[in-house]
């Protein structure tokens, strides 16, 4: 294999985490429900984005108990503005397994870390060496980036292939004695070092070793086949007023994107119909409305394989709704960031 040629790679790259790393504070603490927590949250978030969302989420939830015992609505609505809502679906359940099954032990090993819900490979791998400096290898997208540069991998990562190789090159460049700095290294390199874009090629340490560098394809590594189609859905958001100015939400049911969060009565059309179009369906779902009108302000949500065509609509009804909510209220609910925003956009 190419690594073989480089056998202070580890070494270097500790050497230059141990000047570059930033100061975060899971680090240094080795609590596993920190690290735990830290690693989903950064899953699908840089870190400028998600340190905010994990002081907080500390904050509420200082314990594995305290998180098992919260709320759903609550642990939803401390987590929204993250996205992937699952994420902290699952977090709530292992959270409850790890209090009334394990008796509040956190499990200690990588095979204990994998029978928690929403926990695979890599962030069993990253709790297990960093809390307690198990010999195994993280993968994730950093590690892609960085070894395929450096060791000119032009194998796609997004295939069965690719993670294969890579999780085995990732092992065997392991530094299995401090397997939890090593890891902790490669994804921090990643992250500020080898950038996705523009990265500072010249004043890296690792330039005299890495091949894509030497062979002008640094910005053609790591390889990774074209995406799945997008799915382009069309929501029609019903923002419903009675006579006393209280609205309506409902929570969005499961097996679809925002599982358990609260929205604004939905109306879903299979295409991009016309304004006169979704009028005339608005008015047969709501034959009592005195008023209904489209609102300015329309927004493309991007999701990772659909894009949502938001617009929302204000609807008048000339009587009292029974389950009607004070627009003082809303802030209660976990919702959507899109409806947040557009609740938002008239304070």
């Amino acid at each position: 294999m190419e690594e073989e040629k480089f056998a202070d790679f580890s070494a270097l790259l500790c050497k230059w985490y141990a000047i570059h790393k930033r100061d975060l504070p899971w680090r240094g603490v080795k609590n596993p429900y920190y690290v735990w927590l830290s690693e989903i949250i950064l899953q699908q978030t840089r870190v400028i984005q998600g340190l905010p969302y994990y002081l907080n989420f500390v904050t509420q939830f200082p314990t594995v108990a305290d998180l098992a015992n919260a709320p759903e609505e609550k642990v939803l609505k401390v987590w929204q503005g993250l996205g992937y809502y699952s994420r902290a679906k699952n977090l709530q359940h292992a959270a409850q397994y790890i209090t009334r099954e394990l008796g509040g032990v956190f499990p200690t090993t990588y095979e204990g870390l994998l029978s928690l819900k929403g926990v695979g490979d890599y962030t069993a791998s990253a709790v297990a060496s960093i809390c307690y400096n198990a010999p195994k290898a993280v993968v994730d997208g950093n590690v892609y980036r960085v070894l395929s540069r450096i060791f000119d991998i032009e194998i796609p990562i997004n295939t069965t292939e690719g993670v294969k190789y890579f999780r085995e090159l990732a092992y065997h460049l392991l530094d299995k004695d401090r397997a939890g700095e090593y890891n902790q290294a490669i994804m921090e390199f990643g992250a500020l070092q080898c950038k996705p874009q523009s990265p500072d090629c010249k004043g890296c340490v690792m330039n005299e070793k890495c091949l894509a560098y030497h062979k002008d394809k640094v910005d053609k590594l790591p390889v990774k086949l074209p995406k799945v189609k997008i799915t382009h859905r069309y929501f029609h958001y019903c923002v419903i007023s009675d006579t006393r100015g209280y609205t309506l939400m409902e929570r969005r049911g499961e097996k679809d994107i925002w599982q358990g969060l609260y929205q604004f009565p939905l109306l879903e059309t299979t295409g991009d119909l016309s304004e006169a179009d979704v009028y005339v369906l608005l008015k047969e779902k709501y034959p009592k409305a005195v008023d209904i009108a489209l609102q300015p302000k329309a927004f493309l949500h991007k999701l990772t394989h659909q894009h949502l065509h938001i617009s929302f609509w204000k609807i008048e009804l000339a009587e009292v709704l029974a389950q009607g909510i004070p627009p003082t209220e809303l802030e209660k609910y976990p919702m959507p960031v899109v409806i947040q925003k557009y609740i938002n956009k008239d304070k």
